[in-house]
């Protein structure tokens, strides 16, 4: 279980270094490139979550906490990046 754990630390601290490179973007494209990356890492960090809690090295209590802050990030970050995603649309027409 320590590997699970170290990858769900690595896709977990990923998804907040991703959004502090975006913020430091200097295009809309590389913007969305590093939030689109920080989403992909919610999904990962989402399977390390599940699995180490069916093999009950996270109780009950701890997989709804961190999953449920995990998926309210996801859906930021999807709404963030899909609005991006239209904005430049927008600006390429």
């Amino acid at each position: 279980c320590s590997s699970d754990l170290k990858q769900l630390l690595r896709s977990g601290t990923s998804i907040g270094a991703n959004i502090v490179e975006a913020q430091a973007a200097v295009s809309k494209k590389e913007f969305l490139a590093k939030m689109y990356i920080s989403f992909k890492e919610c999904h990962e960090t989402e399977y390390w979550l599940e699995l180490l809690h069916d093999t009950e090295y996270l109780t009950d209590e701890e997989f709804e906490s961190i999953n449920q802050d995990n998926t309210a990030l996801k859906k930021m970050l999807s709404s963030i990046t899909f609005t991006t995603t239209q904005n430049l649309q927008k600006d390429n027409s």
